[in-house]
């Protein structure tokens, strides 16, 4: 449909025309318009085009994003027609959310379901905390999840008990994962979890801050005691991190956990870090998702190692429950699609389980998985609690 949005049209006309402008607006720092009366007061002597310039917004941008939010309204009660509806609800890797969900988008738009569809992905960034209110305060389980990392899906208090009674089932078709993956037992046993794709954790090297030490090769080597206090953990990355812990614990134990805080030098986010080389303080070692390392400028002198004993992964899981799959599995066969695979490990470098994609990962980088043993005989969020209380122990140890 086309839209005209008038921008020299009031603020009060525009809200009073698309209710979702006063959302947009609001978002964007006019509080003010919260308060009825001051909407009507200062939105019917102010146009949008000028409320817009005093805050420095394109006004193209805003039209653009108010048009997507009208159309997205208008799908969303044009779906609300069925009697059921389907639920999904996750987080998506921030590289790839904005594509996957674009992409997402337009395979809907195709389809002709005979149920309503009612789906939030957001970014990973927020992590999941929003997700385990929702379980906690309702009844009833999506049909399905999607997250990376351990901290949901392992949650006993929330899931172990629908997982008990056999609620979800692995519906993908998927047998046999990527040939990438072949030695490391990354499929459920138990035939109730999918993986989609994993992050991978690599050492990103400054070399000008050696001094005079060799690059380590190995989580081995990072963890010898040379680099005390010199290296940047990703500890904003949620997900990355808790992998991150659990392997140090399945490898080392409680002492891993306090190697890893000994390590510690500043917490960066990815895009810090690839430039952390022009700061002052600089860590000789940053652990990042692999993607970010794609973001190294040439010439600089920062250094990838993909460690030998493997990168540390975060897989990138799926939950769809057993009693729904008659609606979801067009939905799962999406997700676990090729055409996925390949946003998640070309445009994310995240490589994809889908045995039809070309990761483009050498033969020789190999990865750690915690392992569904390891995973089956430890409750797994109660793990990630202890080895943050230790770690933090550890640090405050450290700075007496």
């Amino acid at each position: 449909m086309d839209r005209k949005i008038n921008i020299k049209d009031t603020l009060y006309n525009i809200t009073e025309q698309h209710k979702e402008a006063l959302g947009l607006l609001i978002s964007l720092g006019f509080d003010s318009l919260k308060d009825d009366n001051l909407l009507k007061l200062f939105g019917s002597s102010v146009s949008l085009e000028n409320a817009l310039k005093s805050k420095k917004i394109n006004a193209d941008m805003f039209v653009k994003q108010l048009i997507e939010k009208i159309d997205e309204n208008e799908n969303k009660s044009e779906q609300n027609k069925h009697r059921d509806t389907v639920k999904i609800t996750g987080v998506l890797p921030c590289p790839v959310k904005v594509p996957l969900l674009e992409t997402f988008g337009k395979w809907l738009s195709e389809q002709k379901f005979d149920f309503n569809l009612d789906y939030e992905l957001k970014a990973a960034s927020i992590g999941v905390d929003w997700i385990k209110e929702d379980l906690k305060n309702s009844d009833t389980v999506p049909d399905l999840f999607i997250s990376a990392g351990f901290d949901l899906f392992f949650d006993k208090k929330l899931l172990e008990k629908h997982k008990s009674e056999n609620l979800f089932e692995d519906i993908t078709g998927i047998r046999k994962y990527n040939k990438d993956f072949w030695e490391y037992g990354l499929e459920d046993p138990n035939g109730q979890y999918s993986v989609l794709g994993i992050v991978p954790a690599v050492f990103l090297v400054n070399k000008d801050e050696m001094k005079g030490r060799k690059i380590p090769e190995s989580w081995e080597e990072l963890m010898s005691g040379e680099f005390e206090n010199n290296v940047s953990l990703p500890i904003s990355d949620f997900d990355l991190f808790n992998a991150l812990m659990l392997n140090m614990y399945k490898k080392y134990g409680e002492e891993g956990i306090r190697k890893l805080a000994g390590i510690f030098q500043k917490n960066m986010h990815p895009s810090e870090m690839v430039k952390s080389h022009m700061k002052r303080e600089r860590p000789a070692i940053t652990i990042m998702p692999y993607f970010f390392t794609w973001m190294v400028r040439e010439g600089s002198p920062m250094e990838l190692v993909w460690p030998k004993d493997g990168a540390i992964i975060s897989p990138i899981f799926m939950l769809s429950r057993k009693d729904t799959k008659a609606k979801t599995k067009p939905i799962v066969d999406f997700f676990a699609s090729k055409q996925t695979g390949e946003i998640l490990s070309h445009k994310g470098k995240m490589p994809s389980v889908n045995p039809e994609v070309d990761n483009m990962i050498r033969a020789e980088n190999k990865y750690m998985w915690l392992g569904w043993d390891f995973i089956k005989e430890n409750d797994i969020s109660s793990l990630i609690k202890k080895c943050e209380g230790i770690f933090n122990e550890a640090l405050k140890g450290a700075q007496l």
